[in-house]
């Protein structure tokens, strides 16, 4: 980061990642979400891992499908439908 702490370190922006998405169905070429002024914070729709996930399930899976197989892993349906999906990436 541009700032150097108080103790001689540089912080960290922990509020943004760029990511590079490639091929699996997904809307390519899109820039998705803007930071502010400083780069510091999102200043549009802030996504965490867990929209990424669910965008992930979304492309791999039929989720209404995926909710009525039976003695899949709980954590696995739960990720495909607790999570709103990216949807610039659909």
């Amino acid at each position: 980061t541009p700032r150097i702490n108080k103790g001689g370190g540089r912080d960290h922006y922990g509020e943004l990642t760029p990511l590079l998405l490639s091929g699996g169905g997904l809307a390519m070429g899109k820039i998705v979400g803007q930071s502010d002024a400083h780069a510091t914070r999102p200043a549009t729709t802030p996504y965490r891992p867990e929209h990424l996930l669910a965008t992930i399930m979304h492309v791999l899976f039929d989720v209404g499908q995926l909710r009525l197989v039976r003695g899949l892993p709980d954590g696995l349906v739960r990720a495909a439908t607790e999570n709103e999906p990216i949807a610039e990436l659909l």
